[in-house]
């Protein structure tokens, strides 16, 4: 399979539209290298990853179409100069501020569970600003926005885990009845914002969540 959702292409970058259950980078095993950018560098030759999203989760990915452009949008990411904003669908109801939250909760490997993540205070600075989209009582569910502030493993599926409000559909962290809530983990990549490397003009790209 070759199907590419392309949200926009110029002469040094791409922004696609990545489906949930497909790996951004080859992993382990003839089973694993169908994946993002495979199927990018059979379109593009060029291309070049940048970062990651999660297998289970969908959304927007950028890559880059020479060595210095992933540098340089490399250098963004590391710098947060890249606005990154996720919608979920969480168990429970959240309340309901003007304002954004803050989770602050350092994160780590668990070794003995890898690849799980856990909250510890030994491990790397993350921070996740939430806010509530849409209560949604019928389901004893919370449609929230997510800015993630650093780019931690797992990061926003743990920070809400942290809190009591586990993303519906995570096969990784969530009990039996949160996997049985929804067919996929219900997290989307939905928007990107940097300045162009090239020109410095300001790009904002994004992609409405495919659950609602």
């Amino acid at each position: 399979m070759n199907d590419l959702q392309v949200v926009h292409e110029d002469s040094h970058l791409l922004v696609l539209d990545k489906p949930a259950g497909l790996l951004c980078v080859p992993g382990r095993g003839e089973d694993k290298q169908d994946c993002l950018s495979a199927r990018a560098q059979r379109r593009w030759p060029d291309a070049l990853v940048v970062h990651r999203l999660d297998m289970a989760t969908s959304g927007l990915v950028l890559m880059a179409r020479s060595l210095e452009m992933q540098r340089a949008l490399g250098d963004l990411f590391a710098g947060r100069q890249v606005k990154k904003r996720y919608e979920a669908i969480v168990d429970g109801s959240m309340p309901v501020r003007d304002e954004w939250s803050l989770i602050d909760a350092p994160l780590m490997a668990d070794w003995p569970r890898r690849p799980l993540q856990k909250i510890d205070a030994a491990g790397k600075p993350s921070q996740t600003h939430w806010r509530v989209k849409q209560l949604l009582p019928e389901r004893n569910a919370t449609h929230v926005w997510l800015e993630p502030l650093t780019g931690r493993s797992h990061q926003l599926r743990v920070h809400l885990l942290s809190i009591g409000h586990p993303i519906l559909g995570d096969a990784l962290y969530g009990t039996d009845d949160i996997r049985a809530r929804a067919p996929r983990l219900l997290l989307h990549a939905t928007m990107l914002e940097f300045a162009h490397p090239i020109d410095g003009r300001m790009c904002r790209f994004e992609s409405a969540p495919p659950f609602g």
